[in-house]
């Protein structure tokens, strides 16, 4: 492709102009279309509307298990039989702990995540009053992920003081029948709906992987641009042994590049995060999604760990970004080489779960 072409398509989206379902096409699987022009013409974007900011986000698995969904990629979900450290919700002590854990380790967002179908009016009383003790104590920014609501709920929430809601719609609605059976791709999107009606930001993403056509990618990338997603994770499935979805995908490091900057062009005012898989899927390419995406995860996932604090802090460093936060990334740095060993990712063994000491850090287990 001309150099022109590259121009047209960071011209294009700087407009807000859609790139049309072709062009999509042509991003995610022509050879005409070379990834580092591509990469850098992507770049154009993020940078007009990010610099070279990189925001972490660390995630706490507030609950772990007992979920009634069948969601075939979670190891949470009532399908799986994986072998995960199951534990109700986590006291307010705790929850705090790891809110006070995470601002100090450099993130501007603390995302809890909580499993089930969606939270009961008394659950969500719950999460507000949670929301409201973070806030109160650490400036950081919070996102939920409780499932499913509606308009009162969503209200609730938002009158806490929650900064965004988490309710990824995964895929295509075509595809969502295969990945999901026990609630349907209507009842997600009307969660994002109550959300956005109670003035909450968006965070909807995607898990690349699945079974998914090319054509699936595109469509759920444009729904999220439909819905003005403020936020955007774009997942690469981390095979679990024991769910529905428990073989590794075929995806390349180039193809999970290209993946990023098509939602780059489609949401370019967004925040595109390089999230779940990373590790497992970009391999030695990694680096190299800082150009389409200008945020990511700290210490891994919901049930799987990732890199080392400090290897994913040094790639941001080593890069030439930095991140949104009240603490230096050299400072951050020279704290990960006080702190004790960290067990991470290790891709020569697939992923990794994490045991309790990951999922409850802030629990004395010598008690």
């Amino acid at each position: 492709m001309s150099y022109e072409y590259y121009q047209n398509l960071a011209a294009q989206s700087l407009a807000g102009k859609k790139i049309s379902e072709a062009e999509a096409y042509q991003i995610l699987t022509s050879a005409d279309v070379e990834l580092l022009p591509l990469l850098n013409a992507a770049f154009e974007v993020r940078q007009k509307y990010t610099g070279k900011n990189v925001t972490i986000h660390i995630i706490n698995n507030a609950q772990n298990g007992f979920c009634p969904e069948d969601c075939h990629y979670c190891a949470q979900a009532k399908s799986s039989k994986s072998n995960i450290e199951e534990y109700p919700l986590k006291s307010d002590d705790e929850i705090l702990a790891e809110a006070k854990n995470a601002y100090e380790k450099g993130a501007h967002r603390y995302c809890m995540v909580f499993a089930g179908r969606g939270p009961s009016i008394g659950r969500t009383k719950k999460l507000a009053d949670l929301i409201e003790k973070i806030k109160s104590q650490y400036p950081i920014e919070i996102c939920v992920s409780a499932g499913l609501l509606n308009n009162e709920k969503a209200q609730i929430l938002k009158n806490a003081g929650l900064d965004r809601l988490n309710h990824n719609l995964n895929t295509s609605r075509e595809h969502y029948p295969k990945i999901c059976t026990t609630h349907t791709y209507d009842d997600r999107l009307e969660t994002l709906q109550a959300a956005r009606n109670a003035g909450i930001q968006l965070c909807s993403g995607a898990i690349i992987g699945m079974g998914e056509r090319h054509k699936d990618i595109i469509d759920v990338a444009m729904k999220l641009r439909e819905v003005k997603a403020e936020s955007i994770p774009v997942n690469f499935l981390m095979p679990i042994e024991g769910n529905v979805l428990d073989k590794a995908p075929d995806l390349t490091p180039e193809y999970c590049l290209r993946v990023l900057c098509l939602f780059r062009f489609l949401n370019p005012t967004a925040e595109i995060r390089v999230a779940a898989g990373r590790e497992m899927h970009l391999r030695s390419m990694e680096v190299l999604a800082f150009y389409p995406a200008s945020s990511l995860f700290l210490e891994g996932y919901l049930n799987t760990r990732g890199s080392h604090r400090k290897r994913t802090l040094e790639m941001i460093r080593d890069a030439g970004f930095q991140i949104v936060s009240d603490y230096s990334l050299q400072e951050l740095i020279a704290n990960e080489e006080k702190a004790p060993e960290q067990v991470a990712y290790d891709r020569f063994s697939r992923s990794i779960m994490k045991d309790l000491k990951d999922l409850r850090p802030a629990k004395n287990f010598n008690s």
